[in-house]
């Protein structure tokens, strides 16, 4: 009967297609060499036929700044229509962007001046005043950069700007094709390479997958720049099929099968060898794996990653379980492993972060911050650190007697240093990632001191968008290291401190604006505001009267005023209910207390 119903209800089924929700929008592809432009034909001979010549009148100066032609290519679309200029460095794009506005006419700056005059504005206002000089020059005519040196607050202002037609062109790096929605009438390759790598099929695909969005576009198209000496490569690229997609669970060790592993049995998923490998067998990595693996089994490699966690102190053989056979041997996570799996710490540096707190303990400096900055700087942004070494010996020599005791006891000297920026020969052998975690320790510590990305971004001669990262990184870290520590009693003594230089890393402002900004819809520049006004606590916020705000506090509407009291109202009474638990658990009398008979003892 069921069949006959199953038969009966495909035969109702009417197929429907997409096509009639989400119409087709036609790409073409375009290569140029030299002035020539040629569309990308999979049925003619060489993968492309003639298209057109490229007519533009170009002066003898413009042809030396422009060899590319990008201001007759973009001029052909903007600022009616958007374009992406993808360049192969972030320092590419900020040349071309400013390139393309020498030469573009002053009737740029008349198309929705006021809007451009609006998102100037407003650049100034997320940054404290400060605005890139690139910026002030390029947005006028519609252009802007977008690379990650912008910090965040940049680049959602610039893609609001683009996404509602103020800007018409951006000029970014393939970081833009894999993450943002910011779809372009015509989409321009400055050259095939990302960095100094010849691109991938999947690169371009994805770049100029950006062109003639469905539902915003009727049409895409992209054009790839390219000379002579990469037209046989290029022609290889674009009819070549996709690289495959394949598992990196392996590749990526201690972030990838071993945190796995110590996920499945801190989780009690799968706790016995054979459990695992039979995991293992269902991942996307085990339905690889005759592809992958080479030289060692599945099994192998299972055995192997569990003798390394076992070995490493992670992980401990059950000693009850009384089987003979290794595949149904127990494992339990022990205190280490526990501490690294709540805290999720990268398993490459879990006995470096055990060492450097169990270290920390023996002269914790307390006078002053840095100490506690240094320990929860992330390892992976140290190791990838190329220091100034003029800009680290002068922010060395500023170092107060109690920074100075932080940097001795890390083993790093103003001697070292001074060799370093000098470019004299050294001997001593001195640990390559702590030298550079302790730059980036003072990069963050200048930060929490000054609260200004530009200011510090100025100072260390460092992109203010990777500063922002590191703070973010810094912020993260910094909460991983407090549930690390939680899991270790030896480790109580950071707690406390752990919790407040994580609010500090998570909001970088000064300390009397973090109460403010803890409550949901307020920034930097709403707390300043608050804090200007006489808000100055949680309390305050949560017995504000809305309409009152309203009229105090500038573009404030109704419904923010109402969002920001009731937080604040949940807020104050979450914190209030875990005071009052506290206040009990100190007041109630301890199960061990002498005296006391517990009901099994008395039946």
């Amino acid at each position: 009967m069921l069949k006959t119903f199953k038969n009966s209800f495909k035969q109702n089924i009417t197929p429907v297609s997409l096509d009639q929700y989400v119409p087709k929008v036609e790409l073409k592809e375009y290569l140029k060499i030299n002035d020539v432009i040629y569309e990308v034909d999979s049925k003619a001979e060489n993968g492309m036929t003639f298209s057109r010549l490229l007519n533009y009148k170009y002066s003898d100066t413009l042809k030396k700044m422009d060899p590319d032609h990008l201001v007759a290519l973009v001029t052909e679309v903007i600022p009616n229509y958007s374009c992406l200029v993808f360049c192969p460095t972030k320092k590419n794009c900020e040349n071309v962007a400013e390139m393309i506005c020498k030469f573009l006419s002053k009737e740029y700056l008349k198309h929705r001046e006021e809007e451009k005059h609006e998102v100037i504005k407003n650049l100034k206002n997320v940054s404290s005043g400060n605005l890139c000089p690139v910026l002030k020059r390029t947005i006028p005519f519609g252009v802007a950069y977008h690379h990650s040196g912008l910090t965040s607050d940049e680049r959602k202002l610039l893609e609001e700007a683009y996404s509602t037609g103020v800007l018409c062109l951006f000029t970014c790096t393939s970081t833009l094709a894999a993450g943002v929605n910011l779809p372009a009438r015509r989409v321009i390759l400055r050259a095939p390479y990302v960095a100094k790598e010849f691109l991938k099929r999947n690169q371009y695909k994805q770049m100029i997958g950006r062109a003639g969005r469905a539902g915003i576009d009727s049409i895409g198209e992209s054009i790839l720049i390219l000379q002579e000496k990469d037209k046989q490569q290029v022609l290889e690229l674009i009819s070549r099929p996709l690289e495959n997609c394949y598992s990196h669970l392996v590749q990526e060790f201690t972030k990838g099968i071993q945190t796995l592993f110590l996920s499945l049995i801190g989780l009690k998923i799968a706790t016995n060898l054979d459990d695992i490998y039979h995991f293992m067998n269902g991942t996307f990595f085990g339905v690889q794996q005759k592809i992958l693996l080479k030289e060692k089994s599945l099994w192998e490699i299972t055995v192997e990653s569990l003798r390394y966690l076992t070995e490493k102190g992670l992980l401990q053989k059950d000693t009850t379980d009384k089987s003979e056979e290794d595949f149904q041997h127990g494992f339990h996570i022990t205190k280490l492993g526990r501490a690294s799996f709540k805290g999720t710490i990268d398993l490459a540096y879990c006995d470096v972060l055990y060492r450097d707190l169990k270290k920390g303990l023996e002269g914790l400096v307390l006078e002053s911050l840095l100490h506690l900055i240094y320990l929860t700087t992330p390892y992976d942004m140290a190791s990838q650190c190329d220091p100034d070494w003029m800009i680290y010996f002068r922010q060395f020599s500023q170092l107060s007697p109690a920074e100075q005791n932080v940097a001795a006891l890390l083993g790093v000297s103003e001697n070292f240093i001074g060799k370093k920026a000098s470019g004299q020969a050294i001997k001593k052998k001195v640990d390559k990632d702590i030298v550079n975690r302790l730059y980036l320790s003072f990069v963050l510590y200048a930060l929490l001191k000054e609260t200004n990305i530009w200011s510090v971004s100025e100072k260390f001669n460092m992109p203010r968008g990777y500063i922002q990262s590191l703070l973010t990184g810094a912020a993260t870290f910094s909460s991983c290291v407090l549930h690390f520590c939680e899991e270790l009693e030896e480790f109580w003594v950071y707690k406390a401190l752990l919790v407040e230089l994580t609010k500090k890393l998570t909001y970088c402002v000064k300390a009397e604006l973090i109460p403010l900004m803890e409550v949901t819809g307020v920034l930097e520049g709403r707390a300043k505001q608050l804090y200007n006004a006489g808000y100055k606590s949680l309390t305050h916020l949560a017995n504000a009267n809305p309409e009152v705000l309203i009229r105090t506090i500038d573009h404030l509407s109704r419904r923010q005023a109402k969002q920001i009291v009731s937080s604040a109202k949940m807020l104050l009474h979450e914190k209030a209910e875990a005071l009052q638990e506290e206040v009990e658990e100190l007041l109630r009398l301890p199960s061990d207390f002498p005296g006391i008979t517990s009901s099994t003892e008395k039946a």
